[in-house]
């Protein structure tokens, strides 16, 4: 573990029209990073970390303009190593698909600067250019698509946007004691199937999600297709991509995804136990090629039971 880490690659936040009150760069990033202090922002421009686009320092005079991007380094007193690693499935001029394991973030985020999958990426293929087409929480593992080309990227982004990639989990969990009133009366059949459909909002705390009434913005086809002792193994696919959608929705089946720690009970912060990953994982991403109109069908090792 080491300390004081800065992050290899700087993100950066796009000034927005919608703020008029504040004056000054700086004024900005104390206002809208609430988490960071004002004398850490002060250091880090007075130490050349915050930039324009164009590569030109920003000042502790630096005037606030509207749309204008400011790119600075994440920094971070500790990051723990991730003992897994990714692999590379599929790579061509435009594309990268590579497995992201458990615990591994997608991009920098939280106490992780450079152990994300991204930075691990960019290390391995000497490309700067690597930007990921999608989200995939930090405690899932499975396959990820990362765009290779600036100029192409919007058209696999436009894959996830207009639903024309087919996305496949696998999940295992506990069975309900409904289910397992049916294993008992050797009533089951397999695949059991369910559609769910909800409509799900920001919850306290704001990263985790909540069904409420209205109209359903959120859609998974869920099967369960084996069966050990009380446990079950799960096929998962999302129509829709909502955040945390399949860990909620596997819990309005009564049947939370085994290790989640956010659903149905929001456990207490703790260190990573890597025994115990969360076992939901992307395992398949399936899709017409936007620019070659290759059929790519990539799929990584699933979960066993």
């Amino acid at each position: 573990m080491s300390h004081s880490v800065r992050a290899a690659q700087a993100s950066y936040i796009v000034l927005p029209e919608t703020v008029t009150d504040k004056p000054s760069v700086l004024s900005f990033l104390v206002s809208h990073f609430k988490a960071i202090d004002e004398a850490v922002w002060i250091a880090r421009i007075e130490s050349g970390k915050v930039h324009w686009r164009d590569g030109q320092l920003v000042t502790l005079d630096s005037v606030f303009i509207p749309r204008a991007r400011v790119y600075y380094y994440r920094e971070v007193q500790q990051e723990s190593l991730i003992p897994f690693e990714e692999k590379i499935l599929l790579q061509n001029e435009q594309i990268i698909i590579a497995f992201k394991p458990h615990f591994l973030a997608v991009n920098p985020s939280g106490n992780f600067v450079n152990e994300c999958l991204v930075n691990r990426l960019r290390i391995k293929t000497a490309n700067e250019q690597i930007v990921a087409a999608h989200r995939l929480d930090r405690a899932t593992a499975g396959v990820m698509l990362l765009s290779l080309n600036a100029s192409t990227r919007h058209d696999y982004h436009q894959l996830f946007k207009n639903g024309n990639i087919t996305k496949t989990y696998q999940a295992v969990a506990v069975l309900s004691a409904s289910i397992q009133k049916l294993i008992e009366a050797t009533e089951l059949s397999l695949p059991t199937r369910w559609t769910v459909k909800n409509r799900l909002v920001k919850a306290e705390p704001s990263f985790m999600m909540k069904m409420t009434d209205g109209e359903a913005n959120s859609h998974s086809e869920i099967s369960l297709v084996a069966v050990n002792g009380n446990l079950g193994l799960f096929e998962l696919t999302p129509v829709t991509g909502r955040t945390h959608q399949l860990r909620v929705h596997m819990m309005s089946l009564g049947m939370p995804i085994l290790n989640d720690r956010l659903y149905p009970e929001l456990l207490d912060k703790a260190a990573d136990d890597f025994n115990k990953p969360l076992m939901l994982v992307a395992k398949r991403l399936a899709f017409v090629d936007p620019l070659s109109a290759e059929f790519i069908d990539i799929s990584c090792d699933g979960l066993q039971l």
